[in-house]
């Protein structure tokens, strides 16, 4: 029999790995629900568990930094799902920006916003951000799918 999350797993989406800076400490997650919300403003999405240990860090802050990640990055994904904030953050690469909240180096994406809205809704917190500076490399996305990593292929027309 399956379960509600075999169910929601049939879903493909990106994966990115959403940073902030919180009490002069560096947090990072990975995270599979980021999604757009509108274009004019910029906005986008992302949901955080309230369960999760740093759920203070990221609805208390004013913002986050969303790092899309690519093909090559599926360690990554791994690394900032898994150990402590400092291990996460150990020997990768990053940029400070203006925020104080940290690029991964190598993203094929990244959106840095401030929080425009917290949404409570059952067992996480949506957190809608404003984006204020954005980028984008060359690369495929890192896709997750059944709970296995992989990319998206372009169908033939």
């Amino acid at each position: 029999m399956s379960s509600i999350k075999d169910a929601m797993s049939c879903f493909t989406t990106g994966v990115t790995v959403v940073t902030t800076h919180f009490e002069n400490q560096d947090w990072a997650m990975t995270c599979n629900s980021f999604n757009t919300v509108s274009m004019d403003p910029a906005l986008v999405l992302w949901s955080v568990g309230k369960g999760a240990f740093s759920n203070r860090a990221f609805t208390q802050s004013s913002g986050f930094l969303v790092n899309i990640l690519s093909l090559e990055q599926r360690d990554l994904a791994i690394k900032f799902s898994t150990g402590s904030q400092a291990d996460r953050f150990k020997d990768e690469p990053i940029e400070r920006m203006k925020s104080q909240r940290t690029k991964l180096s190598l993203s094929l994406a990244w959106f840095d916003c401030e929080i425009e809205q917290r949404v409570s809704a059952g067992d996480h917190d949506i957190l809608i951000g404003r984006v204020l500076e954005f980028g984008t490399s060359n690369g495929v996305g890192l896709a997750l799918s059944k709970r296995q990593f992989g990319y998206i292929e372009p169908l033939n027309a």
